[in-house]
């Protein structure tokens, strides 16, 4: 029979992917699809032929993956998950590795915790090797690319990543499929005051809101925006407004502003309307030197000036 071979577009934004980092998929000959698994009662019997074969495995015997960067649960989402196990059982089964006692869990923590509350006493689950710092990406592709985390628990799985394994951002990038921005802009959120962390984990508050809260240059100010925010439920874009005028009001209040030539305010605008950004031209010695202040409020807008004057801006600020 010959098999044909399918390009698929490489999906976006998942590094390797979980089926790389979990390892292949087995193909099984036309009739045994419906394969029995293999029950497991001591799992120091596994033998390494038995590597990635479907396994029924004590539930009890399961510990949590120690790298799940997931802190918070939806309780409603569980009780949901495990009424349909206890209708159609565990259909996906969880990717655990061998542990000094037991079993570790690899992938798969939403299922053991439903299939918990459903009662069930045994879990379908692939066993394979891992190391370490499998188990920390796993878990975070897994909740990246399905169910995303809260910001901040996001942001100290990063944060967990990099210090854990002493690598760069650019390499963490690499490796989980993200931007390099993106694991810089998540990283930052760690500068903020407890209280607006808070915030962000309880929902109160976006990531655009915080992203553009961290450009004041003091915690005090942060928080007085973040209430702010909060309570009058104001818009990314309205935060940004009032960090800007801030900003900007903060360096001009107490000199004067200089009377520039037509043309001078003429090309400012065209370079604010060109890149999305406030600049200003300052000209010394007739005309003849001067300077070009280019503004930035936040990394991704730092990030998107530099591409469009076709700089390279992976280097981190």
């Amino acid at each position: 029979m010959e098999v044909k071979e399918i390009k698929k577009e490489k999906p976006r934004h998942l590094g390797r992917g979980l089926q790389s980092l979990l390892g292949p998929i087995t193909s099984f000959p036309a009739g045994e699809e419906q394969f029995v698994p293999i029950s497991i009662s001591d799992p120091n019997l596994l033998s390494d032929k038995h590597l990635y074969n479907l396994h029924e495995i004590n539930i009890d015997q399961v510990a949590p993956n120690r790298y799940q960067p997931r802190q918070t649960w939806n309780e409603d989402d569980l009780k949901d998950l495990a009424e349909s196990i206890k209708a159609k059982g565990v259909i996906q089964p969880i990717v655990v590795r061998k542990a000094a006692s037991g079993f570790e869990l690899i992938a798969g923590e939403r299922r053991l915790r439903a299939a918990k509350l459903a009662g069930l006493a045994v879990l379908p689950a692939i066993v394979r090797p891992a190391t370490d710092q499998e188990m920390l990406e796993i878990a975070l592709i897994e909740n990246i690319s399905r169910t995303d985390l809260n910001p901040i628990e996001k942001a100290r799985a990063y944060k967990n990543y990099v210090i854990t394994f002493n690598i760069s951002h650019d390499e963490a990038a690499a490796r989980l499929g993200q931007s390099r921005p993106v694991i810089t802009n998540y990283l930052r959120l760690l500068d903020l005051p407890d209280e607006i962390q808070q915030m962000l984990v309880d929902g109160q508050i976006s990531m655009g809101h915080a992203r553009a809260i961290l450009s004041l240059p003091t915690d005090d100010l942060r928080r007085k925006l973040a209430n702010r925010a909060m309570a009058g439920r104001l818009s990314v874009r309205e935060v940004e407004r009032l960090v800007r005028k801030y900003i900007t009001g903060s360096e001009t209040s107490n000199r004067p502003l200089p009377v520039k030539p037509p043309h001078i305010i003429d090309l400012e605008n065209r370079l604010t309307s060109q890149l999305g950004t406030k600049v200003s031209i300052e000209t010394r010695k007739n005309g003849n030197r001067g300077k070009i202040i280019i503004e930035f409020y936040s990394i991704d807008d730092f990030d998107r000036i530099t591409e469009q004057i076709g700089l390279n801006s992976q280097q981190q600020l």
